[in-house]
């Protein structure tokens, strides 16, 4: 009788790589739980301490993660993007060892990686926080200087010339994909928005060819909306940049600003959208690519409008977010009636800390003499240059090119639609004309906001700033003095313009950003 020859063991079923990564025993010691969050393109999972990226092994039409080599590469690329922004968040590239059904993170050699993070609440992302009405406004002013920064210390990238040509495209494309999404019953609205790019594109063309030879495009982060945006140890951070297209990152830095300024207004909240526009061109100084921020504002919301209304079709949600993202894009081309505001008043007045708070209400944008006198000389902010009264940076002539800047700023925000702040003395009627003359040319309203104070009052601010050195005016006792002896009172004709606030005195910056919009 022939003997029967002995079965191969049974091998156990190989697990597929999401299930078999959500055993905690691949972490090692004191993971107890494993959580997964899935995205098209990746598998996150979240331990307790560490979250860890897999990349799928998928092949689409704007990303290739197809081979282990390549998600090797997006891993260590997309470590690369997020450390310039948020080095407190992502850890390294970690190798995944063992077997496909027993995988051991952290062992080599590797049949695949991840990307390894530090965790977070998700009641942290800024979407989040917003909707719990728990982010503070000086959060975004911080965030937009940050950006800024950020921006100018990147280098530019060359070679692109056609710049946001290429987004008034994309803008266009997302027009008519949004149709077949939408319905029939939007076509109207759709034509609307795609008139208003057409225009724009049309008209741009030369301008956007200029930024890019001038160096406006930089290797930004990509994706910059609320939900990419952290609340962490009293800071905003921007995480999960666009790491597997390089041309995603490569933009105009005007677009890369305008995408949160956007997602803020869509969300309602569009004074923390001027917060951080504000903040963001003080610091940068990029008053010039105010002629391109209605575009990319526009361009932004419809790329957010189609992407919701894709998730809307393949998880069967409702479509709010498409019809929010819509309805900005709409409201961004309506026409505006924008409002010059001209601050007057002594040094110690109180002018930027008014129109500190104007920003928001109004909303504007302002533009500080302190800080384009110093631009204009190569300084920065905080830079001290002991210019004596009448000489240096208050020479007669500095302060007539400083003038002139702030006259062609505030031209610059008025024909794009932008109401514009301009804080500065304003104690010579000549300057004071020259801004009237600014806003009639551009059909805009123009009021003079006239901030008062005792001397008394005056001269003990001047003193205390001028000991603390941390505001960019060098303004000293010898130069209120100076002013109190040479301003020129409003005339009749200008205090029909006039709003005049008691900086000394209680006073609501609600009712004080209404009489502005009204008047």
């Amino acid at each position: 009788m022939a003997r029967k020859r002995p079965g191969r063991a049974k091998r156990p079923a190989r697990r597929p790589i999401p299930e078999a990564l959500r055993d905690p025993r691949c972490y090692g010691a004191g993971v107890s739980k494993v959580e997964l969050i899935e995205t098209h393109v990746s598998w996150v999972f979240l331990t307790g301490t560490y979250a860890y990226k897999v990349k799928k092994p998928v092949k689409l039409p704007f990303v290739d993660f197809s081979t282990l080599k390549l998600r090797k590469r997006f891993c260590d690329e997309e470590l690369r993007v997020n450390r310039r922004l948020a080095p407190e968040l992502y850890l390294g590239v970690v190798p995944i060892g063992g077997t496909p059904s027993a995988p051991r993170v952290g062992r080599k050699p590797a049949f695949e990686y991840a990307v390894k993070m530090r965790q977070f609440a998700t009641t942290d992302r800024l979407d989040r926080r917003l909707a719990a009405k728990r982010l503070p406004r000086a959060a975004l002013a911080e965030l937009g200087a940050a950006l800024a920064r950020f921006h100018l210390g990147l280098p530019p990238v060359r070679g692109i010339a056609a710049g946001g040509a290429d987004a008034g495209v994309t803008a266009l494309r997302n027009i008519d994909e949004l149709a077949g999404y939408l319905g029939p019953g939007r076509q109207r609205e759709l034509e609307l928005v795609r008139a208003w790019t057409e225009r724009q594109c049309a008209s741009l063309a030369p301008l956007f060819a200029r930024r890019a030879a001038a160096g406006a495009h930089r290797e930004c982060h990509g994706d910059l909306h609320l939900q990419n945006l952290l609340w962490r140890d009293g800071k905003v951070v921007a995480f999960d940049a666009l790491e597997f297209d390089r041309k995603l990152r490569d933009v105009d830095v005007v677009s890369e600003v305008a995408f949160l300024a956007m997602d803020l207004r869509a969300h309602g909240r569009t004074d923390l959208a001027y917060e951080l526009l504000n903040a963001y061109l003080e610091v940068s100084g990029d008053y010039g690519g105010v002629d391109v921020l209605p575009f990319y504002l526009v361009y932004r919301a419809l790329v957010r409008a189609k992407v919701a209304a894709i998730k809307q079709a393949q998880s069967a949600t409702d479509g709010h977010d498409a019809e929010r993202y819509m309805a900005t894009a709409l409201e961004l081309c309506a026409p505006k009636k924008p409002v010059l505001v001209i601050t007057r008043g002594f040094s110690g007045s109180g002018k930027t800390s008014v129109t500190d708070e104007l920003v928001g209400r109004l909303p504007a944008i302002r533009a500080r003499s302190d800080l384009e006198r110093k631009r204009l000389h190569g300084l920065t902010a905080s830079a001290r240059t002991g210019s004596a009264l009448g000489a240096g940076l208050y020479a007669a002539a500095a302060s007539r090119r400083t003038y002139a800047a702030l006259a062609e700023i505030a031209d610059l925000l008025l024909r794009n639609g932008q109401s514009a702040i301009i804080d500065a003395t304003f104690l010579r009627r000549r300057e004071r004309l020259e801004f009237l003359q600014v806003a009639a040319a551009n059909a805009a309203r123009f009021v003079i906001l006239d901030c008062a104070a005792s001397p008394a009052e005056l001269r003990r601010r001047v003193l205390k700033r001028a000991r603390q050195g941390r505001d960019a005016s060098e303004a000293d006792l010898a130069v209120l003095e100076h002013q109190f002896a040479s301003e020129e009172p409003l005339d009749r004709a200008e205090r029909r313009h006039a709003v005049t606030v008691d900086t000394e005195g209680g006073f609501s910056y609600a009712d004080l950003a209404a009489r502005l919009r009204a008047t």
